[in-house]
């Protein structure tokens, strides 16, 4: 296990929740494919300084994401836009309680007593207190905000890349 004081995401992040530490201090725990690492910072704080470093702000990106999904709660976050990780939270954000997921790493989701016990790539299981259809429905709709904001992005860049109209082309080519 490793501890930091801060933590930039990465592609590699499967989860991250919350935990106190023995001076009652909210802390991030965070798992990706190969290690665990424990950060001096809230997830939420997490998360918003590793937006932060690109240029970027959680809020920004939460009421993106809320716009795009016609002002609904508990949406999922572009939080690297960079390497295109997009995590969604299993209650509200402000919730202690939450755990942000990675929906690329999730390879399987089960029913378990009433809970979801969900299986990731690295062969690793977690249990979370959520019905299957509800994780399952938030899971999907992170795949497509993902696919969306990849989508919106690339147009934008083909866009920049080639901001001449018909007509500047044209002209071009008689000349």
């Amino acid at each position: 296990m490793f501890i930091d004081n801060h933590y930039i995401v990465k592609p590699q992040i499967m989860h991250m929740t919350g935990h106190y530490d023995r001076n009652g201090k909210l802390c991030s725990i965070i798992t990706e494919t190969d290690k665990t690492i424990i950060t001096d910072q809230s997830p939420f704080d997490t998360l918003d300084g590793s937006l932060r470093a690109v240029g970027f702000t959680l809020r920004g990106a939460m009421e993106s994401s809320r716009w795009h999904h016609g002002n609904a709660s508990m949406c999922p976050v572009m939080v690297n836009p960079v390497e295109q990780v997009v995590l969604f939270p299993t209650h509200s954000a402000n919730n202690e309680d939450t755990i942000w997921f990675n929906p690329d790493h999730i390879k399987r989701t089960f029913s378990f007593n009433r809970k979801t016990l969900i299986q990731f790539s690295n062969g690793t299981y977690l249990i979370v207190n959520i019905r299957l259809s509800a994780f399952n429905n938030k899971l999907t709709t992170a795949e497509q905000y993902k696919e969306l904001t990849i989508g919106l992005a690339t147009s934008t860049f083909t866009l920049t890349l080639y901001p001449e109209n018909r007509k500047q082309r044209k002209r071009k080519k008689k000349q």
